[in-house]
């Protein structure tokens, strides 16, 4: 990439996070400490203020080890009204929320930030990135503490508030306080989240289509449930015996191997399956000749290998219970779902949830039967999988979509699977319009991988709303030690970037969306 392009690149980088940063000429200056204070004593409903304080720039320290996953240099913070609140909808709801207000520079408009895994705790570094941004934000722990399913057993309105009450009832209180501090309601309200957090912007969509404006749903753990149970289910055949097991050695030479047949099918070969659906790859030519050993796949190897890239099926019936968990392209990643046992997110939603036995030993999953028991239990609360979102849409809504092809955690097929619902209830015609899909080659789970795993989401999602469109391309960025070795464009679901033929192949400039 020559530096006319990586200079390019930064100037619109720092031009969009100035105009994010900026507040419209009819937003309002922000009021002082007092106001802040005031706050405390804010009536709300079933809400009680426990904390509101001015902080000032770079004075915010999050409580120890709740930094966040890539969080940003608290120091450089801006000065901003810090409330927190506890809610309480039910008689046994004890939700924590956090609101943070711009001192100066407020942008008119409200983000809510979204959780990861069992959520459990405040996205603190969400919140910094938000209200660096101009954004009055807010995160909630949606109602217990820490990161386990173990808050669940014996606590059926907890589990409520975690798959869907606590992020309402956040954000109307949090719209509240920032009404209050401001003495004016956002113009626009957003909602940002990955994972678990994805799920929620849809959650919210589908439940409380008033409540924003526009939704990123990165990764987003749509019907949750079947997804849990698939993964119980793979983790059962990658155990079926110990010859089934591939040790994390192997890992790098399938990868290699899926590379090998596929990485060039886009014309660039570059590390990167660009369109993993169209790739074909076999892993028995990794197939031992003799014994076993390190540059080969056992018969139970690869039986094992072609069952994580294909349908998880009912091994009764034959019959397709949930998407491939995943594709070529994400095998170094395959100890989240092929480890030596399923990850405690799936293990507790059946100890918790399904069979309300903190003992219970994920060796008795039955496929067959608890798929569907674990679906039934929850009845809706976290299943989240409803695809008409026509009262979201009917009302201006935006949903931007968005998921690693190498993701290792969270199915990616399974978000293409919803997208196509969403389109097939609501008409061809809202793509573009009300909801769109942008797949990212390389991508692990919500980030990471050699995929271009760097973009700006909500300048994406405010162009949308400004322009009436979804993006036609997302400039993404791959970093090697901090620096951006690679661009590409991210394309609408149905488009792949594809090399122009002349020009550097790691410049987004020489890439079409086709």
């Amino acid at each position: 990439m020559n530096m006319r392009t990586l200079s390019v690149l930064a100037g619109l980088f720092l031009t969009s996070i100035h105009m994010a940063g900026q507040a419209p000429a009819a937003a309002p200056a922000a009021p002082g400490t007092a106001t802040c204070e005031k706050l405390a004593s804010l009536a709300l409903p079933h809400a009680t203020v426990t904390l509101a304080q001015m902080v000032a720039p770079g004075a915010f320290t999050p409580p120890a080890g709740r930094q966040g996953r890539g969080a940003p240099v608290y120091s450089s913070l801006p000065a901003f009204c810090r409330v927190a609140a506890t809610l309480a909808p039910s008689s046994d709801s004890d939700i924590k929320i956090e609101v943070w207000l711009p001192a100066s520079g407020w942008n008119g408009k409200f983000q809510a930030v979204g959780n990861g895994g069992w959520a459990g705790v405040i996205s603190y570094a969400a919140l910094a990135q938000a209200v660096s941004a101009g954004y009055a934000t807010a995160s909630t722990d949606t109602g217990h503490t820490g990161d386990s399913g173990a808050f669940a057993l014996g606590h059926p309105e907890k589990v409520i508030d975690f798959g869907y009450r606590a992020v309402h009832e956040m954000t109307v209180q949090a719209k509240a306080i920032t009404s209050a501090y401001y003495s004016a309601a956002p113009t626009l309200s957003f909602w940002n989240g990955c994972s678990l957090g994805g799920r929620q912007g849809i959650t919210e969509a589908m439940r409380y289509p008033a409540d924003f404006n526009a939704i990123v749903a990165g990764a987003p753990a749509v019907n949750a449930m079947y997804l849990h149970g698939a993964r119980m289910a793979i983790s059962q055949v990658v155990h079926k015996t110990p010859e089934s097991y591939i040790p994390p050695e192997k890992y790098p030479l399938i990868h290699t191997a899926a590379l090998n047949a596929c990485d060039a099918l886009d014309g660039v070969k570059d590390g990167v399956i660009e369109n993993p659906s169209i790739c074909h790859f076999d892993p028995k030519v990794l197939a031992c000749k003799d014994a076993d050993g390190p540059a080969c796949l056992t018969a139970a190897q690869v039986d094992t290998a072609r069952a994580l890239y294909a349908p998880v099926k009912d091994p009764k019936s034959g019959a397709t219970v949930f998407p491939s968990l995943l594709e070529p392209g994400s095998e170094l990643g395959w100890a989240v779902l092929a480890g030596p046992q399923p990850i405690n997110t799936v293990q507790d939603t059946y100890k918790y949830l399904v069979f309300n036995d903190a003992n219970w030993d994920w060796h008795r999953f039955n496929t067959s039967t608890d798929i569907a028991l674990g679906v039934k239990k929850d009845a809706g609360v976290i299943n989240a999988g409803d695809p008409n979102l026509k009262p979201f849409f009917e009302r201006g809504g935006k949903l931007l979509m968005y998921h690693g092809w190498a993701d290792q955690q969270v199915a990616a097929l399974n978000t293409v699977d919803y997208f196509t619902k969403v389109t097939r209830a609501a008409g061809k015609s809202v793509v573009g319009k009300s909801i769109e899909l942008y797949m990212v080659p390389g991508m692990g789970h919500c980030a990471g991988g050699p995929g271009t795993d760097t973009f700006d989401k909500m300048a994406a999602i405010e162009q949308w709303v400004e322009k009436g469109n979804a993006p036609e391309a997302i400039v993404a960025a791959h970093r090697t030690a901090g620096a951006v070795d690679r661009t590409r464009p991210l394309c609408p679901y149905g488009k792949v970037a594809k090399w122009k033929g002349a020009g550097d192949t790691n410049d987004a400039a020489n890439f079409t969306c086709s």
